[in-house]
């Protein structure tokens, strides 16, 4: 391999990730992202599948119009009315992609299209030669291209790059293939398959093995030029390749691969953070790179390796992620300024009347537990610098529950200038807050799912509830933390019911098969 080349990162967090099960996000959500996702640096941002729901078409839309840097791929079937719809949402962008898609192997082509291997060459012809009407950036994806006829799926790429493709996706897309194998198949492509050689060779792997990364970086070593990704790893079922991790893989092994990315390692912990917090899918405390633990060492051997030197146990400094190398404990005898200091340390930056919310939130904190740890505290900064307006604000909160006694529930909320209270019962003293807010609120939302998770370690741990509410059509994902996890569920629930209130509309899921 030769040095000074570079691996494009095609990130499809916005469409693939979206896809997780529960990770839907709005509008206003996806274009968040988009825009730190251009901070990282990625080269390609796939925004959605606009044919899917006037939802993500709207967000591609307004993707592509807001974004600047970084390609902006729409997905799309090969159907002309897909690449009609993909192009009137796309079209808007300084550098418009077109990516269209079909499946290739048998067994896709016998229970799903239901069309012969002609069919489907003829479908891929056309399809090609329609999107390169509007672009010439056309990208081209043999879905399920592991499990297909070699000799057929030779013919198929072939024929995509003879209609006009630039980009051709070798999507793994039900993580069936080993790294030996799924390496030795790019290289056997490239060699039966001349023209590929003078376009871009694009992966696409999902994670049902756990091999996802393995794969990529295979496929690269082997002639792949672009690596198709998420962020956390997001994606149907099991997710795909972490982009996190294949940029971390590059660049700590620059040695063995000699590759790199216009990637902004430092930006990857914070972009992880954000997704995270926005799709309300956390992020496993061993999880390579952005896991909690990822930089943690709490073995005595361990420790005294990293005091004489962090090599012993760190093949990468935390700092290159944007993660703090040590955690700073703040209490109630910290300061402002020092607050301020350890916010901008963390990579978050804050308006002044948003840090005196959060420092008399931080405050309070500190008082009801002993240290305030930075998950602590990055939790407080995602509260109030969150996108939802607070039309109605918990002001008061008293549960009584035990053994023989009926869990009541007096709750007050702040509406503009007004207070309302109302006591309720229920089956517990959650049921029983939240059948006391739907009192005031009026607003007969559906509990579907309630979560609970310690942000901090220790007793006095902060707690995080994540509830999804059923209102009509929609799901809605709400949050709240607190050391109380009464209080924590009673905001949870009133942050899903401002988000409703406001009508933050939720992205649709998509309609049909995905690489």
């Amino acid at each position: 391999m030769k040095n000074n080349k570079r691996i494009i990162i095609f990130d499809t967090t916005l469409r693939d990730g979206e896809q997780s099960p529960g990770a839907s996000l709005s509008v206003k959500e996806k274009l968040e992202i988009a825009y730190q996702l251009t901070t990282l640096g990625v080269d390609i941002i796939e925004a959605g599948f606009p044919i899917s729901s006037s939802g993500d078409f709207e967000a591609v839309k307004l993707i592509a119009r807001e974004i600047k840097g970084p390609q902006i791929c729409g997905l799309a079937r090969a159907l002309k009315k897909d690449i009609d719809t993909c192009w009137q949402a796309i079209k808007y962008a300084r550098s418009p992609r077109i990516h269209t898609f079909i499946a290739t192997s048998d067994i896709h082509l016998k229970y799903k299209l239901k069309k012969t291997r002609a069919e489907v060459l003829e479908l891929t012809e056309q399809a090609v030669k329609y999107a390169k009407k509007y672009t010439s950036n056309v990208e081209f994806s043999a879905e399920d291209a592991v499990r297909s006829n070699f000799d057929y799926l030779c013919q198929v790429i072939d024929t995509a790059i003879k209609s006009g493709a630039t980009t051709i996706n070798i999507p793994d897309t039900v993580g069936y293939a080993l790294p030996k194998e799924f390496g030795e198949l790019i290289c056997k492509l490239r060699e039966k398959v001349p023209a590929l050689n003078k376009v871009t060779i694009s992966v696409h792997c999902h994670n049902d093995l756990g091999l996802a990364v393995a794969n990529s970086l295979s496929a690269v070593a082997n002639g792949a030029r672009q690596v198709e990704c998420t962020v956390n790893g997001l994606g149907e079922r099991a997710g795909n390749a972490a982009l996190e991790e294949i940029v971390m893989a590059l660049r700590t092994r620059k040695d063995f691969f000699e590759f790199t990315t216009a990637i902004n390692t430092k930006e990857i912990y914070k972009t992880s953070r954000l997704v995270s917090t926005l799709t309300g899918i956390m992020v496993q405390p061993n999880k390579a790179i952005v896991g909690a633990n990822a930089f943690a060492h709490e073995a005595g051997i361990h420790q005294a390796g990293i005091l004489g030197s962090r090599l012993t146990y760190e093949i990468m400094t935390p700092q290159s992620v944007g993660i703090p190398e040590s955690k700073l404990v703040l209490g109630k005898h910290s300061g402002r300024h020092a607050l301020e200091k350890r916010i901008k340390e963390l990579g978050c930056s804050v308006t002044g009347e948003q840090l005196d919310k959060i420092f008399m939130r931080f405050k309070e904190l500190a008082d009801r537990k002993k240290y305030v740890f930075d998950e602590d505290l990055l939790a407080l900064v995602e509260e109030e610098t969150a996108l939802v307006p607070q039309y109605y604000i918990l002001e008061y909160l008293h549960a009584t529950a035990g053994s023989g006694t009926v869990p009541t529930a007096t709750v007050k909320i702040r509406k503009g200038g007004k207070i309302f209270q109302e006591a309720a019962c229920g089956d517990g003293p959650v049921d029983a807050c939240y059948k006391a807010i739907d009192k005031i609120t009026g607003i007969k939302a559906q509990l579907l799912e309630y979560g609970l998770r310690a942000i901090s370690s220790g007793k006095d741990a902060v707690g995080e509830v994540t509830v999804r509410v059923g209102y009509k059509k929609d799901t809605i994902l709400g949050r709240g933390r607190s050391t109380d996890i009464i209080e924590a569920s009673a905001k949870a629930y009133l942050n899903a019911l401002n988000k409703i209130v406001t009508s933050v509309g939720q992205a649709k899921k998509p309609i049909a098969e995905k690489i």
